[in-house]
């Protein structure tokens, strides 16, 4: 889940139904192992019509070319309640009461949409008679996800799964703010429906390139996948924890540690030890004491400001952040990035908020990369702990 090899594209415009373009989707491998890839395509109308491919060669394990069947593609397209200029991005399928299921992304008007679709063959599909969620003033629903987690271990689930220990994930990327939104809730299939718990709401952040096309074309990359997650319920059930796969820690170098540091205000501390290198990254985990006047439950705020991550002026430097719920029953905050040459992400409170950066240093880089920490607080604080690894960098297999 670190390494991984380039192939070419799976899928690209080819015919009449995805011929101005072929945006995203999901695979789904089923029961009989055979794998399809659900996508939208845009049709020669401009219609967003939603697609499937299927291997061109099943014995390729790397699965190269893919096809797309003439019959029964496209196998949705818009009806007369659906906006056919805002309907995209098909889910992975999951199976309940002998149908399977995809949700599509959408909106009428203000109104964000995870529209309903079932099947029995996997090739006819039929809109249920209301959407599966839908939300007032939230715009259109981008890259929908639809997905169980266990309330009673922290295993990953099968699509399909159900029971009285699963809750349901249902998350969405809101185009009006640009930012990933879950809720957990409850999946009622006799209606067809999903209720979220009431007032759990949170949001993730990706690793998007906001820069101008100049700049992505002389970088070489856009938007690009961070190091993957694992996603699963806080103790108290009511939150995604997201946390680093733990492959990461097969690339683990170099370590150093700092213990019981005094931090004062506005006084930088240099954890020696750790520099960048062109072929490395930083992995550093924090953790700290907190004044004894904060009470038990809190929300700390977290942020990545990249305002002076770099001298360069034509790149996009914004400030991300939001407020994390702790528990300071043992007086303690934590704190854990990764840093690459180009993304830092930070993962507070045991993953329960997760914050991914673009950033482009001209200075610190290689070996001139550093990491101090530091307090910006009114009070001093006692760094408990830190430890910092330098990261071997994923094996690129093709090249």
């Amino acid at each position: 889940m670190v390494n991984w090899e380039a192939l070419e594209p799976a899928i690209f415009p080819s015919e009449p139904f995805d011929i101005k373009g072929t945006w995203s989707g999901s695979a789904t491998v089923f029961p009989e192992s055979n794998p399809v890839i659900y996508y939208t395509g845009v049709d020669a109308k401009g219609q967003q019509v939603q697609n499937y491919a299927i291997p061109a060669d099943r014995t390729d394990k790397n699965l190269r070319k893919w096809v797309k069947p003439k019959e029964g593609n496209p196998m949705v397209v818009a009806d007369k309640e659906i906006n056919g200029s805002a309907f995209r991005d098909p889910t992975t399928a999951w199976q309940a009461n002998g149908y399977w299921n995809i949700l599509v992304g959408s909106r009428k008007g203000s109104t964000g949409v995870a529209y309903l679709f079932k099947s029995k063959d996997k090739k006819t599909w039929t809109k249920t008679a209301r959407p599966l969620h839908e939300v007032p003033n939230t715009g259109m629903w981008e890259c929908p996800d639809f997905f169980p987690v266990s309330t009673s271990h922290e295993k990953g689930l099968d699509f399909s799964e159900l029971g009285k220990d699963v809750k349901h994930v249902l998350k969405v990327s809101l185009d009006v703010t640009r930012f990933e939104y879950y809720t957990i809730g409850t999946y009622f299939l006799d209606q067809d429906k999903y209720v979220p718990d009431k007032g759990q709401e949170g949001c993730m952040g990706w690793a998007n390139e906001s820069d101008s096309k100049e700049e992505d074309v002389k970088k070489g990359w856009a938007g690009i996948m961070p190091i993957p997650r694992t996603l699963r319920l806080d103790p108290s059930g009511k939150q995604l924890l997201v946390w680093p796969i733990d492959d990461i820690e097969t690339l683990k170098g170099n370590k150093v540690q700092m213990s019981n540091q005094q931090l004062e205000t506005g006084k930088p501390v240099k954890i020696s030890g750790i520099t960048g290198n062109q072929r490395k990254q930083s992995h550093l985990i924090l953790a700290g004491k907190i004044l004894e006047t904060l009470q038990n439950e809190i929300q700390s705020p977290g942020c990545h400001r990249s305002l002076r991550s770099t001298v360069m002026t034509n790149v996009y430097k914004p400030m991300f952040g939001g407020f994390v719920d702790v528990d300071l029953s043992d007086r303690k905050l934590s704190l854990r990035s990764l840093i690459d040459n180009s993304v830092v992400e930070s993962f507070a409170a045991g993953g329960k908020t997760c914050i991914t950066s673009r950033v482009y240093p001209t200075l610190a880089v290689f070996q001139d990369a550093q990491v101090f920490a530091f307090n910006n607080g009114t009070e001093p604080i006692t760094l408990e702990h830190a430890s910092a690894w330098s990261l071997e960098s994923p094996r690129k297999m093709n090249n």
